[in-house]
């Protein structure tokens, strides 16, 4: 298992998601998924970024700084 941080580039802001998963697919499908259930109207995604790619250990984080 894998913790993926993830920028999505959507029409009008960017956002970023933290995913654990198994493989680089399976995230980029679970990355869509909860951007269109975290929003009332599903936005227009424009780009997926992977940008790290951890093992899920006990420890395992990511800062994020605004």
């Amino acid at each position: 298992m894998y913790l993926y941080k993830l920028e999505v580039q959507l029409e009008d802001k960017e956002v970023v998601l933290i995913v654990m998963g198994d493989s680089d697919e399976e995230v980029m499908h679970e990355a869509e998924v909860h951007i269109n259930k975290h929003f009332i109207i599903p936005p227009f995604i424009r780009e997926i970024v992977l940008i790290e790619k951890r093992r899920a250990n006990k420890g395992s984080a990511y800062v994020i700084e605004k």
